[in-house]
């Protein structure tokens, strides 16, 4: 049975491959797998169980990254004079970039050359840059040809790719998390940031990418399933000794400050506020049953005139006109009608 293999390259890329050998591969072995038009040379970085949860299909769904297809299968274990190689042809890649970087510049295109990386048989040179629109590099692209002779592939990647392929360390003094650990770079916004109460500067909150940290996502959830158990900030609260204003809380050691209507300022734990509270609410119903007149004494409210009455009442104030306009027709008929019994 193929077994499932993860192969690093340069600039913490990461893909998938299987191999078919009975041979066991370990971390850190050299290997040669299939590429677009050729064989490249990678590093393995995870083996079977392992590399089952990080590619998502072995674990019933519980990995980070979303499931993955193997890329293609490793040729072979690569020699210690492949692997020399390499690392030589890695050396050469800097120079490669300034290249790069001055044809830009002669071109005169707004794109900024992050990174340059060969495939190992040199089939193929894959040029990373960044870019704050769309670039049209079509002359650029037969010129590197030219140049270099081989297959040019240019790829816009974002600020935190740039990161991601770049390595570095965060302010936290440990390398990034998108190079060193995290699968795959979810968005991060500022309202992670106002769960939290964190200072919304961008300078304290912002990874060495320019964009906001990625870590303020891993204890968002806890952020908001634990706020959920405390009163809102500016909320009034009857309590044991009044009313009083939530002026913040204290999620870590489970405490509210509050401030009554005379300016006194305390600071209460979550339990014993909840337990003046409840306090607060059995007095309060307490004193409005002494209110209550006795049983006996309840006196039952009129009953309301039935819909026709109603109709009746309002209809009645425009009886006595159409009494008195009957009455002058009445009138008017007695005056024309003849005399009975005349001659």
């Amino acid at each position: 049975m193929p077994e499932l293999v993860e192969v690093r390259f340069k600039g913490n890329r990461k893909e998938f491959y299987t191999w078919e050998d009975s041979a066991a591969l370990a971390v850190g072995d050299p290997v040669i797998v299939e590429a677009e038009r050729g064989v490249d040379l990678g590093t393995v970085s995870a083996v079977g169980e392992l590399a089952l949860r990080k590619c998502g299909v072995g674990c019933n769904g519980c990995a980070l990254a979303a499931p993955k297809e193997p890329k293609g299968k490793i040729v072979r274990s690569a020699s210690s004079e492949e692997a020399r190689l390499s690392r030589e042809l890695r050396k050469a890649e800097e120079d490669v970039r300034r290249k790069v970087m001055e044809r830009v510049q002669a071109h005169g295109l707004p794109m900024k050359v992050s990174d340059a990386e060969w495939q190992w048989d040199r089939k193929k040179l894959t040029i990373y840059f960044t870019a704050d629109q769309r670039v049209d590099f079509r002359a650029l692209v037969r010129d590197l040809a030219a140049l270099f002779r081989t297959r040019i592939e240019l790829r816009q990647i974002g600020a935190r790719d740039e990161a991601k392929r770049l390595d570095g360390v965060g302010r936290c003094g440990r390398q990034y998390c998108c190079s060193s650990w995290l699968p795959e770079l979810k968005p991060v916004s500022l309202s992670l940031a106002k769960d939290q109460n964190l200072s919304l500067n961008p300078s304290q909150i912002s990874g060495g990418c320019g964009r906001l940290l990625c870590c303020l996502r891993y204890e968002h959830d806890f952020y908001v399933a634990s706020r959920k158990r405390f009163p809102k900030e500016g909320k009034n609260l009857r309590t044991s000794r009044g009313t009083e204003k939530v002026q913040a809380v204290d999620i870590f050691r489970e405490r509210v400050l509050l401030r009554s209507e005379d300016g006194t300022v305390r600071s209460v734990s979550l339990a014993e506020l909840e337990q003046e509270m409840a306090a607060a609410e059995t007095a309060a119903q307490v004193q409005s049953a002494a209110t209550l007149p006795p049983q006996g004494e309840i006196s039952q409210p009129e009953a309301s005139p039935p819909p026709q009455a109603a109709s009746a009442t309002a209809d009645s104030a425009g009886e006595p006109k159409r009494r008195r306009r009957r009455h002058k027709r009445r009138r008017r008929k007695g005056r024309n009608r003849p005399e009975s019994g005349s001659q």
